[in-house]
Parts: C-alpha cells; structure tokens; sequence
C-alpha cells in the first residue's frame, strides 16, 4: 500500500542563544565534543556488526559448529548474552556515557544497522567496503532531543533547547518555505523524524527531516501525461488536446552562458584584484558568479519543474511520463556543452519530489 506521507530535508542554521561569549564558545566546545564521539562510535559499530556478520568464516579451524546471532536465552544456538540490536549499542554506552546523549547514540545505531543491513550482500561478497566516517560527520537525533520548540516573537526566530544548549534558528533571506515548516512543527501539524546537527567553518546546521501528508488532488490515474525535457525548452508537456511549452532557450541557456562569460572575465582579472587577505579576497568575484549560476538554475528548474505538475494537477493526470530520457542522457554524455549546461538531472529530480508530493505516478522512458 502506497504511503500517504513523504519526507522533506530542509537545512536550517543555528545560532547559540546564550548572553556571553564564553557561555557561547562553552556550548560549542560541547557540539564538538559529541560530534567526536559519535564519528568515534561508528567506526566501533561498523566494525562490531562485520565481525558479527563474518563470524561463520572464523571458524574455519573446527567442524560442526552451529551458531545463531541471537540471545542465548531464546536460542540454545545463540551465541549472544543479548539481542543483536543491544549488542552494537551496549559497546559505544559503555565506552562513551556521559560524554554524549545516550538518544545520540541509540539514534546512530539504529541507522547504522539499518544501512549495514541495507549493503549486507556486497559486504559478503567484497563488491563494498565498509564505511569509514569522517571526522566533521552529521550526528542524529530525535525529537526527544528538543524541548520547549516555540516561536519567539522578540527575536524572530523559533527557539528551542537542544538537550541541553539553548538555541534558536537563523533563517537567513529565503524563509519562506522553512519558516513555514518550523510553524507547522510548532503546531503539530507536522512531525520531525530523526534529523542531523552538522558543523561546518564554526557555524551550526539542523539537517530537519519533516514528515508530512502528500497533497490530496482530483487525478485520474488512466489519465497520462507526456513530457519531454531538450535544450530548445526545458519541458514540452502535453495530454489529450493539452498541450504546454515551459520555458525557452533564451530564457534558460542564454542566461546561463551570460553569467558563465562573466565568470571567465573574472577569472582572467584575478592577477590584477588586489590582494591583502590572500585567495579568498582576490577570488571574491569569481565565488560570487559561481553563485549566482547555481542560484539562477536552481530556481529556474524549480519553476520549471512547479508548472509541469500544476499543469498535471488542472489535466487531472495521474501518470507523468518523462520520454527518451534515457537515450538524451548517453547524447549528453558525448557532448561536453550540453553536458555542462544540460543541468536535467536535477530537474528531474525536483520533477520527482513535487509528483510524489502531488501523488503522480513518475514514469522515465
């Protein structure tokens, strides 16, 4: 049976929300303090769950040996003293409580057992390796993990204490989709599932999964929509007499060449910028255009990809079909122009994420 919700990942900042910079710079210290403990702990459950997994190879010294990863108790085969779950779990408690959140801990096992379990056959048969975290890993957590969520209307911003750090959210100019979300969850209108604290240059980020309901429309699965993605329009769709062309190659290519020259003329100046506070201010221009490519497309193919599916809604179209997309994507890939400007991965991938959350079924040909 089809799910009747779907997830959606919003990056939000974090500002620390004490009154001193000590305080401040304390409860940071203690950020990076779990972050460690957690990228430590992986690394033992990864480890731990392997050697379990592979422990039938160990006994390549005897004969007749039976064995089943499970409690003792509820198997006279078992060669654990308890559940397989707990074993993983019992390890990093043991060796870091008291250092983080136990939810911390009991929220990267579960993930990590449930992504070894994902790759298990080609673990077992040495198509993968195991993973090797990262120092500057994401650590998770639950909604246990938050208390006293609420907007505060004096600082505007929404306000929570994350266990035990005061903190509220930054977020930035382009609000309006976050500060939605965050409203709802306030509301309960909405849930947050196990989410990330990330850290990156000193600043702090919610990786927020929210679950919510899929949009309820009037569609009619037999109903199909056509649609096909080029250069000279970014979609033709059509169903029945419907017929609709979104976007243009001016608006789209030219544009996006336009910014591209202005990069190159900045990258040719940058011997003459001036210098002072080494590459990062003499490469100033160029990181600006490379931004405003990225945020020029991005929100080009989110319009884009918006149109398609109320296009699909007012059609009534249960069925998007995306056609020879497949054979479009092998032209690309022999053509270095288009497969720098072609940029139809991501909008495919927003094409996606809006029919799924619109409830269209998204077939590519």
């Amino acid at each position: 049976m089809e799910k009747s919700t779907m997830k959606l990942t919003r990056k939000i900042q974090l500002l620390i929300d004490l009154p001193t910079k000590e305080e401040r710079t304390e409860a940071k210290t203690r950020l990076y303090l779990w972050r460690n403990r957690c990228y430590r702990a992986a690394n033992l459950i990864v480890s731990h769950l392997y050697v379990q997994e592979m422990i039938e190879e160990f006994f390549y010294l005897c004969e007749g040996v039976k064995y089943k990863l499970v409690d003792e108790k509820k198997d006279e085969n078992g060669i654990l003293n308890r559940s397989r779950t707990n074993t993983t779990y019992r390890v990093i408690s043991n060796r870091f409580k008291g250092e983080i959140p136990t939810n911390i801990l009991s929220n990267l096992n579960q993930t990590l057992i449930s992504s070894f379990n994902k790759n298990k056959p080609e673990y077992w048969s040495g198509e993968r390796s195991l993973k090797n975290f990262r120092r500057d890993m994401a650590f998770p957590f639950d909604m246990e993990g938050i208390c006293g969520l609420q907007y505060d209307a004096d600082k505007k911003a929404f306000c929570f204490r994350f266990f035990s750090i005061p903190v509220k959210t930054y977020l930035g100019k382009d609000f309006n989709d976050k500060w939605e979300l965050m409203h709802q969850l306030v509301n309960g209108e909405i849930k947050m599932r196990t989410s990330h604290i990330k850290l990156k240059e000193g600043k702090i980020f919610l990786l927020a999964v929210f679950e919510f309901e899929k949009e309820k429309h009037i569609l009619k699965p037999e109903v199909i929509a056509e649609a096909t993605l080029s250069l000279e329009h970014p979609i033709v769709v059509k169903t029945g007499k419907a017929k609709l062309s979104i976007g243009t190659r001016e608006e789209f290519l030219y544009r996006r060449l336009a910014i591209q020259a202005a990069l190159k003329r900045a990258r040719v100046g940058v011997k003459y910028c001036k210098s002072g506070k080494g590459r990062k201010r003499k490469t100033k221009a160029m990181t600006r255009f490379r931004d405003t490519e990225h945020n020029y497309v991005d929100h080009r193919l989110h319009v884009y990809s918006r149109e398609l599916i109320n296009f699909c809604i007012k059609n009534q179209a249960g069925t998007l079909i995306l056609l020879d997309q497949q054979e479009k994507i092998e032209i690309a890939k022999e053509e270095a122009f288009v497969l720098r400007n072609w940029s139809y991965y991501e909008l495919m991938t927003k094409i996606k994420y809006k029919a799924e959350k619109a409830g269209i079924e998204l077939v590519i040909d």
